[in-house]
């Protein structure tokens, strides 16, 4: 598609972006379905300058927010999606006709991953290990779908762990506890529950080998899903597969949340097979 005056840019707002997979995965998706569109990366360290820039110049549809302007981006919105205001943090925006709104697809991308992936969340425990924003994006969905039976949070963050397990408990119906990632947790929380997600960096390129799940803890009745996606297959995934627990990969996670926000500023189904064939390539 050639690029002109009619061309809507769409773009990642961040800093550092180098390393992103965001303009590839949506590039690749704009291409295919011959839209107008054009993705970009952008290093962001004046945030409300950009915000302003953004509300100045025309032909821009939308935009992912990452670290660190998840949280920080919130206050120069003029509005935010339900469920993104209970988390609070927002990673897309869409720009339409000046009025920029803030959406949170890591919730909803992980839940997809998890449907995808045919994991029955009805009346279920859920194992979350982790506390901070994927997790607590994720927490949150779940919360909001009202579908899980309870959620056990473990985090090494004490203050954030708690902070997280009281937000859920005053904001939504949500049976929850806490507590510290310790062995004996780790047991308990992994006899009491059917689906575990990781939500830590553990594992993620270049310290393939750490792990925070010992494999002698792991059941074969679990669903385990790593939000880690480089590598592909974490050790974690590698040692429940092993045992017999059923896997999903971090890289499904982070496709669902791009296919979201692609939906969100086109309109239009995403091409989910080319997106992910760009996202598997980058790893193999």
């Amino acid at each position: 598609m050639e690029i002109n005056t009619q061309t809507q840019l769409c773009g990642l707002l961040g800093n550092p972006v180098e390393h992103s997979l965001s303009p590839a995965i949506h590039n690749a998706a704009f291409q295919k379905l011959g839209l107008n569109f054009v993705y970009l990366a952008f290093k962001v360290e004046d945030l409300e300058g950009a915000i302003r820039g953004i509300r100045a110049l025309g032909n821009l549809r939308g935009f992912s927010v990452t670290i660190p302007h998840k949280v920080a981006v919130i206050p120069y919105l003029d509005e935010v999606e339900p469920t993104a205001g209970l988390i609070g943090s927002v990673n897309t925006i869409v720009v339409n006709k000046g009025k920029l709104t803030g959406y949170n697809t890591d919730a909803s991308g992980a839940l997809r991953a998890l449907e995808h992936a045919g994991t029955s969340l009805r009346g279920e425990p859920v194992l979350l290990l982790g506390s901070g924003g994927a997790a607590r994006a994720i927490a949150f969905a779940l919360a909001m779908e009202g579908k899980i039976g309870k959620l056990t949070i473990l985090g090494v963050d004490e203050k954030e762990r708690q902070g997280l397990a009281k937000d859920l408990q005053a904001r939504t119906p949500l049976k929850v506890e806490e507590g510290p990632i310790a062995e004996d947790t780790l047991r308990r929380g992994i006899a009491a529950s059917r689906i575990l997600l990781h939500c830590t960096p553990l594992g993620m390129y270049p310290k393939v080998q750490d792990t925070s799940v010992p494999a002698a803890l792991l059941a074969p009745h679990l669903t385990v899903m790593d939000i880690v996606y480089n590598p592909l297959e974490t050790r974690l995934l590698r040692e429940a597969k092993t045992v017999g627990c059923r896997i999903i990969p971090g890289v499904d996670m982070f496709l669902y949340q791009a296919i979201a926000q692609f939906e969100l500023w086109t309109g239009q189904t995403a091409p989910s097979d080319v997106m992910r064939a760009v996202l598997v390539a980058r790893f193999t």
